[in-house]
């Protein structure tokens, strides 16, 4: 297995060895090079697991995968236990089960390390196995130690003293009686709920009261209808939660290199990645549990959904101008799902109208990032097919989505399916000069850069639009 060691005496105290995933790093380079590499390389993944086990499939994803180690989240508690070893002349050393390639990269980024041990494809270098090369190499009790969970316990019975980062309750009690006056605890900086629910999106739900809108426009409100809205709205939330998950899982690298989206929990490191893959099953199970109990067709739509905001995470949200058409079509689609599940038939006015609506709320959006990188003086994102310099097209596209979507509304306005719903048609005619300002408001503050990157998200904490939405309410319920 590789190993490199500069010397064997130790002049100035005993070595610290540190572990590397989950302790050094707030990130485990196993999962992060599976994710790099997502949707490739299954077959080859497969066959070097057969042939050598986990060895071998870590040597594979290593190799072909290309991590940018220098923005891995690191502990920096551990960084700063690492430093003050090195004040001390003491020797510090990084042993882990992570693939060598992984090992050498890091080592040489912190530029902190005397030497390294790690696995290789023939040898996964853990638990055991870890703690006899160790006290091969420094003698029992010759060495300090820094691990994070259950398959460290082997090494820290061989070690001195024993440094611990996010451990349980029951393992720390566990490696207090083992190690006693001997073990320290690192401030861990554990992921709670924030965590959570940044990483589920849970301010995003809002959109998914997009299901009530059928119910809403129908004039008819029935309890069993309101009812199967619910159902379908957290059906919606619990499938959505785990879309941005997997989105985020798979832009750990160029969320990374982004000015605000490094801060994601799973990008800075609050999550571990494979926390979130064990999330995103039990996620879409929950959902599709309460869908079925709507109706197959509901089934269909939820599972088109998916699918379709999948694609977009993973291919279409590189593709100029499609991404914004398949997000348009992802905020039809609720509304479609919650007139399914209300049994109420939606439209083609309402359908039309929300589709220029949200496609101009869209290219608002990627306004927002263009400006964003334009400011900061960012060159143009990989992956994604917009320029600056597209900045001006973006915004006269976002106007006309806009502004079609008032005329589509003022047509509604004129039509024979507007006598049969309201008793005082003509007061809808106010709700075309607020929805002209709103929207035009709202291009200039993305153009003044007043806005966030997400327009909704922007629309609900703007008191502005907030009393727009409440005119346009109030006008509705004055045409009944």
């Amino acid at each position: 297995m590789p190993v490199r060691v500069a010397d064997s005496k130790f002049p100035y105290g005993k070595p610290l060895v540190v572990d590397l995933d989950g302790s050094l790093l707030l990130t485990d380079v196993l999962y992060e090079s599976f994710l790099n590499v997502l949707p490739l390389g299954f077959r080859a993944a497969s066959a070097a697991l057969r042939s050598n086990g986990k060895a071998a499939l870590k040597h594979h994803f290593a190799q072909s995968s290309e991590l940018d180690y220098a923005t891995l989240p690191y502990n920096t508690d551990v960084t700063d236990l690492i430093q003050s070893a090195k004040a001390q002349g003491r020797r510090v050393y990084l042993a882990t089960a992570a693939n060598a390639k992984h090992a050498r990269a890091i080592a040489d980024h912190l530029g902190v390390f005397d030497g390294w041990f790690a696995s290789d494809d023939q040898t996964n270098l853990s638990g055991d196995l870890k703690a006899k090369l160790l006290a091969a190499a420094f003698g029992k009790n010759g060495f300090d130690y820094l691990g994070n969970g259950p398959a460290d316990f082997p090494v820290w019975d061989v070690a001195d003293k024993a440094y611990a980062v996010g451990l349980s309750n029951s393992l720390k009690r566990r490696l207090a009686t083992l190690k006693g006056s001997n073990y320290v605890a690192l401030d861990d900086g554990n992921a709670g709920r924030r965590a959570w629910f940044k990483s589920l999106r849970v301010r995003q739900y809002v959109k998914n009261l997009l299901i009530f809108v059928p119910l809403a426009a129908s004039h008819q409100l029935v309890l069993a209808d309101l009812v199967a809205d619910v159902i379908a709205f957290l059906a919606f939330c619990s499938c959505a939660s785990a879309v941005y998950i997997i989105n985020d899982l798979l832009d750990l690298k160029s969320d990374r290199a982004h000015p605000t989206k490094r801060a994601r929990p799973f990008a800075s490191g609050l999550l571990q990645p494979r926390t979130g893959l064990l999330t995103v099953p039990a996620l879409l199970v929950f959902s599709l549990a309460l869908a079925i109990t709507i109706s197959p067709g509901f089934v269909g739509v939820l599972v088109c959904y998916f699918a379709l905001t999948s694609a977009y995470s993973v291919y279409l949200k590189r593709k100029m101008l499609v991404d914004v058409l398949v997000l348009a079509m992802l905020y039809t689609t609720r509304i479609f799902a919650g007139g399914l599940a209300a049994q109420i038939q939606v439209s083609e006015w309402l359908f039309s109208f929300s589709m220029f609506i949200f496609t101009s709320l869209a290219l608002i959006k990627r306004y927002v990032e263009l400006a964003t990188r334009l400011d900061r003086g960012l060159p143009d994102r990989s992956g994604r097919d917009y320029r600056i310099g597209d900045l001006d097209v973006v915004a006269a596209l976002a106007a006309a989505a806009g502004l079609n979507a008032v005329t589509i509304f003022a047509l509604y306005v004129t039509s024979p399916d507007v006598q049969i719903l309201y008793r005082h048609p003509q007061a809808l005619w106010l709700i075309c000069p607020i929805l002209l300002y709103w929207i035009g408001r709202a291009l200039m503050m993305a153009h003044r850069r007043l806005m966030d990157d997400d327009p909704v998200v922007w629309a609900l904490r703007d008191h502005t639009s907030a009393i727009a939405v409440a005119s346009m309410i109030a006008i509705a319920i004055i045409a009944i």
